[in-house]
């Protein structure tokens, strides 16, 4: 049966021409409850805003009073806070005074701050325990410091979050719940300063095993501080719902420590040896020219130099050696925590290029109290004092190094107030550490955080 396409425009016109009235309004009328819906659904959401909640794993066994700064700075702040050059900027407090070449130190804060609690935020609230250090509190919004001796790192120290009532500090946001297994944290939930919409729920795991396979299962929608992307016969970055950043994390700095007191290794030119040996590159992390970031203010790249000589390294050997086949140099043992196994072994087989031999001790419990040369890491402090690890006084100084320039440099750095005559002294420190060779700076290592999309 053909279709009659005239009568059909015939009756749809006779149908409009019938009821247009009726159909306009009703079109009208259906326009206005589209937008008075729109507009109540939006103020309802408005009212019932969602909540975001991100779960974040994180590995290593950490107390309520160790806990990692990223962690401790999303509840609280310091009088100062520390960028990536190791420079302090206002944060609680809006300026500071120093005074009597460097043992005075007044802060002046800043007004209208309160603590998560509600509390205002005063110099009587601030509770800092230094030792060796008077405090004034002359009014609400100052604050002093009276120090024994002069100590220019005492501006990165401010940045010490300040707290009260256990955790209650000025930040984004507040502690809701920690849950403790024995005297360590397992979780640690975080809710926003105004409001429940943020919350961070952070996970603790024992092994970055045990985190890879916490956000595999979904129980963490984000793993931060990985070094190893690897699960089972695979890698994390080949899964299709993971999100991976690659940073260098420039707070730690591994490094092979010598002994310097021991009877074979105290030959400064073995030292040097080793080190010129050494690769150019490390594929766990970016290469350390000196003891400082390459961000620091302090850090001097003239002095500097960590490129591979063998043919360097082999003169010295020679000199070491002259000739004499019985004064060949005895295999050397290096201790190395188990996370850098591998990289003791891409050493190794540096050194045996050169004529070393050197068998690999894997240590669990930390710097052993009697080796010859010691693979680890240290943490590179955000201000460019490191008075602790290499002063003779120092039960920290791993090297067991010796040096009185070296010594008078760091006595003298923490003296000084005025930045470029410590940028001065830190540039000889650099030098003289470098020469001398009591350790050889590798690598910041790489971490990786793991998200879900």
């Amino acid at each position: 049966m053909a279709i009659n396409k005239r009568l059909i425009i015939w009756l749809i016109k006779a149908y409009f021409k019938k009821w247009r009235k009726t159909i306009l309004l009703f079109f009208i009328a259906g326009l206005a409850c589209f937008f008075l819906l729109r507009l109540f659904l939006t103020t309802i959401i408005a009212k019932f805003p969602v909540i975001h909640k991100e779960t974040i794993g994180v590995v290593g066994a950490y107390t309520v009073d160790t806990l990692p700064q990223y962690i401790v700075h999303d509840i609280a702040q310091g009088l100062t806070t520390v960028d990536i050059s190791g420079n302090p900027k206002p944060d609680l407090a809006s300026s500071w005074d120093i005074k009597d070449g460097g043992k005075t130190y007044v802060f002046h804060l800043k007004k209208n701050l309160f603590f998560t609690d509600g509390t205002p935020f005063n110099s009587s609230e601030i509770q800092y325990s230094f030792a060796d250090v008077k405090i004034d509190r002359p009014d609400p919004l100052t604050i002093v410091f009276h120090l024994k001796d002069p100590y220019a790192p005492f501006l990165v120290t401010a940045a010490r979050p300040v707290f009260i009532n256990g955790f209650v500090g000025v930040g984004d946001f507040r502690i809701k719940d920690i849950k403790l297994n024995s005297d360590f944290v397992a979780s640690m939930t975080l809710v926003g300063a105004n409001g429940q919409l943020e919350v961070k729920v952070y996970q603790f795991y024992p092994t970055q095993e045990a985190l890879r396979l916490a956000f595999v299962l979904g129980n963490v929608t984000k793993a931060i501080g990985l070094t190893d992307l690897s699960f089972k016969n695979t890698s994390l970055a080949s899964f299709p719902n993971a999100g991976i950043t690659k940073n260098t994390d420039y707070s730690q700095l591994v490094t092979i420590f010598y002994n310097t007191q021991d009877k074979t290794l105290s030959d400064k030119r073995l030292r040097d040896a080793l080190s010129y040996a050494l690769p150019n590159t490390f594929s766990e992390g970016t290469r350390a020219n000196g003891p400082y970031s390459p961000y620091s203010w302090a850090y001097q790249i003239d002095t500097l130099h960590a490129q591979q000589d063998v043919v360097h390294a082999k003169l010295l050997m020679d000199t070491i050696q002259g000739g004499d086949k019985s004064s060949q140099i005895p295999p050397l043992t290096l201790s190395v925590m188990p996370k850098y196994k591998q990289v003791a072994q891409d050493v190794a087989t540096a050194w045996n290029a050169i004529g070393i031999t050197t068998n690999i001790k894997v240590v669990t419990s930390g710097v052993p109290t009697n080796f010859e040369m010691y693979l680890g890491n240290f943490y590179v402090p955000q201000d460019p004092d490191q008075y602790t690890l290499w002063h003779s006084d120092q039960i920290n100084n791993i090297s067991q190094y010796r040096s009185l320039r070296i010594d008078k440099l760091l006595e003298d750095g923490r003296k000084t107030i005025n930045k470029e005559d410590r940028k001065n002294i830190y540039a000889d420190f650099q030098k003289y550490l470098l020469d001398d060779q009591p350790a050889s700076f590798l690598y910041f290592p790489y971490t990786f955080t793991v998200s879900r999309k």
